[in-house]
């Protein structure tokens, strides 16, 4: 089933993996050989990509789990390690996007629930994998951010923020982490068809816009889901090994730009 076998003998938790980026390198990182723990909250489609995996010869378990709850995720690290005796890679892809109210109207519910999903779901994981990380004296991190988290405008203000807040995560820990060889970085996709974007494309072509999504990055399109997976596989791997501390934009050249194409200072 490998392609080229990046991953051979690694093992991988993916969080957030039922759908979009999550099932997409869930699937990439099977085919490259990789053992994965899965996790997401959405149980039956979880089981969909378990089975997809399984079905084409690839290893993996899948553990339902809240990432903003921490003992769930402690418990999430503990299956892992159980299950397969050792951890090599984390991918920190579950997130949710908010409701894109006018900031007086924003709850402070609302801000909360974003943040312990985008920034403390990946602070727990870190934290209880890192002990075992630095036992082994090896490791990578792979947090998904967003360009949101780098230029304003692509997303609402809570989403925005913790994205923000994500990528600064990003290169602290990896500060402190670096000497025990455990490598943290970032993906900050664009703008991707995914289900949490879908509303926004369905409305587009829904009103005859289809035609313009994404004309304001460089490439003038949306990306599909394996388009980032393909950039965290190559975080992930071994291809990376003097990487740490990066927030890799894929996104079609959208964050180099002042939203214009073609129209730089």
């Amino acid at each position: 089933m490998a392609i080229s076998g990046r991953l051979i003998g690694k093992v991988a938790i993916i969080t957030g993996a039922a759908n979009g980026i999550g099932r997409a390198t869930a699937v990439l990182f099977a085919r490259e050989g990789a053992s994965m723990v899965l996790t997401d909250v959405n149980e039956p489609a979880l089981k969909e990509v378990l089975d997809q995996i399984t079905g084409l010869g690839g290893t993996a378990v899948m553990k339902i789990t809240d990432v903003a709850i921490e003992q769930e995720v402690k418990s999430l690290i503990d299956f892992a390690l159980k299950t397969y005796a050792n951890v090599d890679i984390v991918v920190n892809n579950a997130g949710i996007g908010g409701l894109l109210f006018n900031l007086e109207d924003q709850s402070a519910d609302e801000w909360h629930r974003v943040y312990d999903v985008n920034v403390m779901g990946p602070v727990y994981t870190t934290k209880y994998i890192v002990k075992h990380m630095k036992e082994r004296g090896s490791g990578s991190i792979v947090n998904i951010a967003s360009v949101a988290g780098v230029r304003s405008g692509a997303g609402g203000n809570a989403y925005s923020a913790s994205k923000a807040a994500l990528i600064n995560f990003t290169q602290t820990s990896a500060c402190e982490l670096g000497g025990s060889n455990i490598r943290v970085n970032a993906v900050c996709p664009g703008l991707i068809e995914t289900t949490m974007t879908k509303p926004f494309f369905d409305y587009a072509r829904s009103t005859g816009k289809g035609n313009q999504i994404g004309k304001y990055c460089e490439l003038r399109r949306a990306a599909q889901p394996e388009e980032v997976a393909g950039a965290i596989l190559f975080l992930a791997s071994d291809e990376a090994s003097y990487i740490t501390g990066q927030a890799l934009p894929v996104d079609g050249g959208l964050s180099a730009s002042l939203s214009i194409p073609g129209r730089k200072i």
